[in-house]
């Protein structure tokens, strides 16, 4: 189950990725829920997937530790 939510916080990221506000709230509700290995995969994930974005690059301080 738990990986199960990791695939469907990288969709709804995908997806909500054209609003920063909501991807910011939806990346806090990430934070809350995954699991903290996950949450590692998440942070390579973002990295990666915010290249070209750079209206989303404020949203990787949320994910430091």
């Amino acid at each position: 189950m738990p990986r199960a939510m990791y695939e469907y916080t990288k969709t709804v990221l995908q997806k909500v990725s054209f609003d920063v506000k909501l991807f910011r709230v939806e990346l806090e509700k990430a934070m809350k829920r995954l699991l903290p290995h996950e949450l590692d995969e998440l942070r390579i994930w973002l990295t990666q997937f915010i290249q070209g974005k750079p209206e989303l690059t404020q949203c990787l301080t949320y994910l430091n530790p």
